[in-house]
């Protein structure tokens, strides 16, 4: 395990706004920054960073956290491995303390991957460049095809020479694992004997969002009809194929400044047109899109241009998948490259200038293109012809967020002309594909509502328990204000005696509100903040955010408040000072203690009433009347106090 003196270094330099915005983009509001939210579509920011509270939180979704366990969303780390990403950002030496051996068995394949795959990647640049064979063949070859050493150093291309056993031999002299660089790709075992997989192959590293090394790509020199053209890594516990584009690393912020990504299939392209000076590109390396891939695309941009060869190939290749691009909201553009040239041939014929140019003339509307397609291949086929207006009816039909349905009329307008049939047939044809998708989609909530309902004891929940959940869910606000309280305001002054914490243990103390919390979780906040207090530390909010336990982390993050703010436009139309929060601290602490003072009498004289129902006495029933009137004027002082009124 990392030892918390580790822990301590790592989250003393964590800065919210600099981890998330190397994935989301940015802009500052007031106090916070807001950007697209990166866990669910949206047109609309609401994604919101807090640097004070060391938060985020979207009001779209209801996501929330702090930088850990954003980098878990985002990045499906474990906590430790989190914490080990922002170690490694901040050049922090971690310190291991005892661990369980499968815990360090899970870690050791992760890291040694990782390990593995550097030590490859230098190995193969460093035959590249420095070996007789490597200049002569591999880097010669390069050269031809147009790439200068800057972009070769850049992409840490390499070269895996000829000889069987080259690499394998210097991995196992240094001591790595047979096991774990067959894990990686990068050695085979046949008949007892281990040799190179990628021999004679130029080395292509694919890097992830913070560049390391997941996995390579080798691309063959020599012609040879038997042996595949490109060998990718196989699939292992770093490298999940679905979820990387080739180039991200390098292009991300080219994307960003851009608000475009240019998408090609193969490596060779982007590193051509990242040497001509376009940088906002990435590869998918062949295959068709994935909805992993297009959120990462959505992380900069909602622009996307696919830019894939002219024949039928990369037609096909370019229309793979893209109606998921739609329902991500992306904006899809297609440019095919002329005269069975690539992306990375055409951008060393034309040069740069003429490149941007070309692909700026050549935008091509993705369901227009599609459309435009199938229209050659069918003719005067009435048949074929009906089931090219369901797939474009199917299509649009994925157009169907509300921000969109401008878009989504054009299209409609624009492909019954293309189609020549009546605008309104071809409307109800994608309404009914719309219908189908909502009707399946809330057959599945039914199934999982009834599901859910029948683990409530198989009851219906009556008026009266409806009534009484929305009475719970209100005391939960006011126990979660209290605890939020104690969290933000516990090492303010509230007297010349005392602090906050100390006088809101006092309250509970005196008047056994603990008991009246009924959150057990916020129990066990309050109860481990007073251990840390009377154990001489002075807790914060960050101590819970960054808890190792993440059950109470996550429960932290989620009463944080984000603060509201002042219009900038206030002192036009009004003069004074407006109180802040920190301000107005006392007034929050008395008036969510007096909460829980006031739901303790509520139930007592719930009790109370239940006793004088039951009682037979006058003597025990003059009692319990004297203790309900003491009850209520110690609720009325209590309310006067508050500000506020019941009424019965």
């Amino acid at each position: 395990m990392i030892s918390q003196n580790s822990i301590q270094q790592i989250l003393s330099r964590i800065d919210i706004v600099e981890i998330v915005g190397s994935f989301v983009k940015l802009k500052k509001r007031g106090a916070n920054y807001l950007g697209l939210c990166p866990f669910h579509n949206e047109k609309t920011p609401s994604f919101t960073v807090s640097p004070s509270k060391e938060i985020y939180k979207c009001f779209g979704c209801g996501r929330s956290g702090n930088s850990i366990s954003f980098l878990m969303e985002a990045e499906k780390y474990s906590y430790v491995e989190a914490l080990r990403w922002l170690a490694a950002k901040y050049n922090v030496e971690i310190e291991e303390s005892e661990t369980s051996p499968e815990y360090k068995q899970q870690q050791q394949v992760a890291d040694s991957l990782y390990i593995i795959n550097n030590f490859a990647q230098k190995f193969f640049t460093d035959a590249l460049f420095n070996s007789e064979e490597g200049q002569d063949i591999a880097l010669s070859y390069l050269k031809e095809r147009g790439f200068r050493e800057e972009v070769i150093r850049k992409f840490q291309l390499g070269y895996n020479p000829e000889a069987r056993d080259g690499f394998t031999k210097a991995a196992l002299a240094s001591q790595y694992s047979l096991e774990y660089l067959q894990k990686t790709g990068l050695v085979n075992v046949r008949d007892g004997n281990s040799y190179d997989n990628y021999r004679g192959r130029i080395i292509f590293p694919i890097h992830n969002q913070s560049g390391k090394v997941l996995g390579f790509g080798a691309r063959i020199i020599k012609k040879n009809d038997k042996a595949p053209k490109y060998i990718n890594s196989p699939e292992n516990e770093i490298y999940v194929k679905s979820k990387i584009l080739y180039g991200s690393y390098f292009a991300r912020q080219a994307i960003d400044k851009a608000d475009e990504c240019l998408l090609v299939e193969g490596y060779t392209d982007v590193v051509s047109l990242h040497q001509a000076g376009i940088e906002n590109v990435v590869a998918s390396g062949g295959t068709s899109l994935t909805p992993d891939q297009l959120r990462l695309i959505k992380k900069y941009t909602n622009n996307l241009t696919i830019i894939y060869d002219g024949d039928s190939a990369g037609i096909k290749a370019a229309l793979r998948g893209l109606d998921l691009a739609l329902e991500e909201s992306l904006n899809v553009r297609l440019v095919l490259i002329p005269d069975n040239e690539d992306p990375d041939s055409y951008v060393n014929k034309v040069g740069a200038s003429a490149f941007i140019d070309f692909v700026n003339a050549n935008k091509k509307d993705f369901i227009l293109f599609q459309l435009d397609i199938a229209l050659k291949d069918i003719g005067n086929d009435s048949n074929k012809k009906s089931i090219v207006v369901n797939q474009v009816a199917e299509t649009i039909s994925k157009i169907n967020k509300a921000e969109d349905f401008t878009k989504q009329q054009d299209y409609i307008k624009r492909c019954a002309e293309m189609l020549k049939i009546e605008e309104s047939g071809l409307h109800a044809l994608v309404n009914k594909f719309i219908r189908e998708k909502v009707n399946k989609e809330e057959s599945r909530v039914n199934r999982e509502q009834r599901f859910e309902q029948e683990n409530i004891n198989n009851e219906t929940i009556s008026e009266a328990d409806q009534e009484t959940l929305a009475l719970f869910n209100r005391d939960e606000v006011h126990e979660q204000a209290m605890i939020r309280s104690l969290l933000e305001f516990g090492l303010k002054q509230w007297n010349d005696e005392m602090k906050v914490a100390e006088y809101i243990f006092k309250e509970i103390e005196e008047n056994h509100l603990e008991e009246l919390i009924d959150n057990r979780e916020l129990v066990r906040v309050y109860n481990t903040y007073k251990a840390w207090y009377e154990a001489g530390i002075e807790p914060t909010a960050k101590n819970f955010l960054y808890h190792d336990d993440l059950k109470m982390s996550s429960l932290v993050v989620g009463i944080m408040d984000f603060s509201y703010e002042i219009s900038s436009n206030w002192k036009e139309h009004f003069e004074g000072h407006i109180p802040t929060r920190e301000e107005l601290f006392a007034e929050e602490v008395f008036s969510t203690l007096n909460y829980l003072k006031l739901r303790k009498i509520k139930r007592l004289m719930d009790e109370n009433q239940r006793d004088l129902e039951r009682s037979t006495a006058a003597e025990d029933q003059m009692v319990l009347v004297q203790t309900h009137q003491h009850l209520k004027q110690m609720e009325i002082e209590l309310t006067k106090q508050l500000g506020t009124v019941i009424f019965r």
